[in-house]
Formats: structure tokens, C-alpha cells, sequence
């Protein structure tokens, strides 16, 4: 049903909560996991390239820490590609969903900034609204 599912994460713990939701997917479904995180890039957000990029890997090394504690649990070892990208979180999720052929995405509702919600609208409700394929969000 799911043979590939996009994972989104932005450290936040929505994201670590989508994750675990995921990985149980996965193993259910014998499903490959792509696991983005997206370095927002605009100008306006007053950060180095360089701290998005560590703040990037640590999300990713915190959802590769999930994937050892549950996958003992699983017979089945999960495959998974772990991706990070720059520019507006929703444009690059969407495309990598339809890049990859993606089943279902799969992430928290909300992130690590919800003041921005206010101004540009969530992550979450621009994925939800323009995305082809399922999406699927967690708290």
C-alpha cells in the first residue's frame, strides 16, 4: 500500500512523534523511508547557512537514533535515505514527493516555529493542501 514514504522532520517533537509513526508504517508495510529536512533559507530568518546545516544534521542523527531503538524490535531491517535540502520547507517536500514517487508523507502538525504560522501559514497546511499523495500529520 505504502512502498514509499516521506518522513519530514525540523528537530521538533512533532517531528520525533511522526517519526516513530512512520517507522511503524514502514515495517508494516515493508516500505522504504526518505527522511528530509529542509534548511530554510529565506533572508528574512537571520541565520547562517552553517547553523542550518548543524541544526539539519542533528535532526537527522535524532531520527536515526529512533530508527536503532525500534527497529530491534522489527524482523525486517527498514531501507532509508536520508535527505537534506534548502529553501521553503513546504516547495521542497512537495517536490521531493513527487521527485521520488512518494506514497504518503508523514509528519508532525506542528514545528519548531509556530509564531511563523501566524505570518506565512504552516508547514503542515501547505503540504496538506497542494500535496498529489497522502499526508499524514501527527502531534
Amino acid at each position: 500500500m505504502y512502498e514509499k514514504i516521506l518522513l519530514t522532520t525540523d528537530g521538533s517533537k512533532g517531528s520525533e512523534n511522526a517519526a516513530k509513526h512512520a517507522i511503524i508504517m514502514a515495517d508494516k508495510y515493508d516500505s522504504m523511508i526518505y527522511v528530509l529536512t529542509v534548511l530554510e533559507t529565506r533572508p528574512t530568518s537571520g541565520v547562517t547557512i552553517d547553523i542550518l546545516k548543524r541544526e539539519g544534521e542533528i535532526a537527522l542523527d535524532n531520527i536515526s537514533k529512533i530508527f536503532k531503538d525500534l527497529e530491534e524490535a522489527f524482523e525486517n531491517k527498514i531501507e532509508k535515505h536520508f535527505l537534506m535540502k534548502e529553501g521553503t520547507p513546504a516547495d521542497e517536500i512537495l517536490k521531493t514527493a513527487e521527485e521520488n514517487d512518494i506514497d504518503i508523507i508523514v509528519m508532525g502538525a506542528s514545528g519548531k516555529h509556530r509564531l511563523e504560522r501566524f505570518i506565512l501559514g504552516s508547514v503542515a497546511e501547505q503540504v496538506v493542501r497542494d500535496s498529489k499523495c497522502p499526508v499524514l500529520t501527527i502531534h
